[in-house]
């Protein structure tokens, strides 16, 4: 059994959601999941190129680390594999991301009892500073995106992890308080709560921290 997770580029839309990852996918999902649950591998590594972007970006957000990010990715596709079977219909998207946030638990958990790297070393990560390029981007315009996703990355190394999760989900990936609800396994009243929190904290950091942001969106903070 091979499942290969290949990395790839990503699209960017405006502010926060900038920094997620967006892709439409052309394929007939239902009939990759009833494949891939019957042993079909080719199946399912359609499956992993169709959602390898999301998941990793997800994880680097969360780890702030491209290695991690790449150990909880493969990670969480390969419990996906096992688990397949179990899967009974709904969104495979929140199935996909509830894997991939409790591999970023592990991972984070880990970190925790072998501390190696500080949170300046994650963002000089060129790795992912590569990955995240995008050749139809100006070079303005990339240099841009940069210095406010280091500054927001930085932001939110500073909330709980489940902040964290919530507010990535959210207001990077765009989901739904329903979709993060089934991602996070949590009910709609706490999805809410950690969300106006971890904006608070992330705005109040930011503000506190306007010396990282780019000039336009500092004079925003300052306004």
């Amino acid at each position: 059994m091979k499942i290969r997770v290949i990395r790839g580029k990503k699209n960017f839309g405006s502010y926060l959601s900038r920094l997620g990852f967006t892709k439409r996918v052309s394929m007939d999902e239902r009939r990759l999941i009833v494949s891939a649950q019957r042993g079909d591998v080719q199946a399912f590594n359609q499956l992993v190129q169709a959602y390898q972007g999301l998941a990793f970006n997800v994880a680097y957000r969360v780890l702030g680390n491209s290695d991690a990010a790449a150990d909880a990715t493969q990670d969480a596709f390969l419990s996906a594999f096992k688990a397949l079977e179990r899967f009974r219909g709904g969104s495979f998207k929140a199935w996909i991301l509830r894997i991939v946030t409790n591999s970023c638990y592990d991972q984070l958990r880990l970190k925790q009892r072998r501390p190696t790297t500080s949170l300046d070393d994650m963002l000089s990560d060129q790795d992912h500073a590569t990955f995240m390029q995008d050749s139809g981007e100006l070079p303005e315009e990339r240099l841009l995106r940069e210095e406010l996703g280091e500054a927001i990355q930085k932001g939110l190394g500073t909330l709980p992890p489940e902040q964290r999760m919530t507010v990535i989900l959210s207001d990077i990936q765009g989901l739904e308080y329903k979709e993060i609800a089934q991602v996070t396994g949590a009910s709609l009243g706490t999805v809410k709560s950690r969300l106006s929190r971890g904006r608070a904290r992330l705005r109040d950091y930011l503000q506190v921290h306007r010396e990282l942001l780019p000039v336009g969106f500092r004079l925003q903070a300052e306004g």
